[in-house]
């Protein structure tokens, strides 16, 4: 194709991913009022605890409460649209791609969506848990008045870190397989690697529930050494293929 045709072809992949993420906003839209519910809820509960109307989510402009809508309504439907908007740049970019790297990259995909997506899941459990937390150090006789918007980037962007945090592993296998780095290397820095998930961990979630500081520290863990492991069954495979070209026998 020429350069023109592709452009072309890139212009009309576009505009069919807008279309999805514009009927995935559309459809989210009408679900904006329970995700606003939910999200408040820490704040609910906060002002239980104080015996007051204090505590509550602010919007300080006309159109404030439309805008959080708004947001809310884009981030869902981008998650909504993602089959949809990953299918074409996957068709974009697939013609370029040799055999192996077509088959590398669907692998990555496959592992990556899910572990995303539980990470998000895992993060919808804690950041009622951070917010309670983050209120325990308001001092006596403070109000606390949350802005709508800081309000909704704050969880929105710690359920982002946390979904992130999940996916790592499989960039580290990715890194492996690029080979930037070898299996030996990725499993000698565990110590730093159990340290980051505790600490990652206990900011997470509240210092007294140690049980889910345990557990989204266990998984992080496990993540990590699931990622040396498969670094390390690709080195052997990599090094038995070298091997056997260089054998006497092989035919160069």
């Amino acid at each position: 194709m020429s350069l023109g045709a592709h452009l072309l072809e890139l212009r009309r992949r576009l505009m069919i991913a807008a279309a999805a993420l514009v009927v995935g906003m559309v459809v989210a839209f009408f679900v904006t009022g329970p995700v606003i519910e939910w999200i408040t809820g820490p704040i609910r509960v906060i002002a239980e605890q104080r015996g007051d109307d204090f505590s509550a989510l602010n919007f300080g402009t006309v159109t404030s409460a439309f805008d959080l809508r708004m947001r809310i309504a884009f981030s869902i439907g981008l998650f909504l649209s993602a089959p949809v908007w990953l299918w074409q740049v996957w068709a974009f970019i697939m013609p370029g791609l040799t055999r192996k790297e077509i088959r590398y990259t669907v692998g990555f995909v496959a592992a990556a969506i899910p572990l995303f997506f539980a990470g998000c899941y895992v993060g919808m459990l804690v950041v009622p848990h951070v917010i309670e937390v983050m209120w325990s150090f308001t001092p006596e006789g403070g109000v606390n008045f949350y802005n709508a918007a800081e309000y909704y980037d704050f969880v929105f962007k710690l359920m982002i870190v946390i979904g992130i945090s999940f996916v790592l592993p499989v960039f580290l296998v990715a890194l492996n397989i690029a080979g930037i780095m070898s299996g030996r290397a990725i499993l000698k820095g565990w110590r730093a690697a159990v340290l980051i998930a505790t600490i990652f961990a206990a900011i997470a979630t509240p210092a007294a529930d140690a049980v889910s500081m345990l557990l989204l520290a266990g998984i992080l863990v496990v993540l990590f050494f699931a990622a040396a492991g498969l670094s390390l069954l690709f080195d052997r495979r990599r090094r038995k293929r070298e091997a056997a070209l260089l054998s006497p026998g092989s035919v160069l």
